[in-house]
């Protein structure tokens, strides 16, 4: 038990280390993309409850058109400045429309990486810390 436990923790650093390795690979990626004006052509929001927390998230859905294509401007963080008929700025990359770089960004490939390390470590980190409660649990009804 205590070499499980032991493994469990150099597996949670070493995720950890990717970690940071790659938020650090994710912030310095340069993205390509054109800067396009599209025109925004329907506006919504969506509510969402939970029903345990009763905590409300809202959705932002921003509907613009560039080079007679409909697209979905994506990481609209709300929806001021963005009226039906209006000229906006968006920025262009990968077939899709983003409403800023972070958005660009948060969707490459080593961002996506980042992420299941970063989720990894989280988990690791609470699968080491029980089975280590349970090893010393264990070692005291001995």
């Amino acid at each position: 038990m205590k070499s499980k436990v032991a493994l469990m923790w150099i597996l949670t650093v070493i995720c950890l280390i990717l970690t940071i390795v790659f938020w650090f690979l994710m912030n310095k990626t340069e993205v390509n993309y054109e800067e396009v004006t599209a025109t925004v052509i329907n506006t919504s929001t969506k509510e969402v409850v939970n029903k345990k927390t009763k905590n409300r998230t809202t959705f932002y859905e921003v509907k613009v058109e560039y080079n007679g294509k409909e697209y979905e401007l994506q990481n609209v963080h709300g929806l001021s400045g963005y009226y039906e008929g209006k000229s906006v700025k968006a920025l262009l990359a990968n077939d899709r429309l983003y409403a800023n770089v972070e958005g660009i960004k948060s969707t490459s490939p080593v961002a996506i990486v980042y992420f299941v390390f970063l989720f990894g470590t989280f988990g690791m980190l609470m699968l080491s810390s029980m089975y280590m409660s349970k090893m010393k649990t264990n070692k005291q009804e001995q």
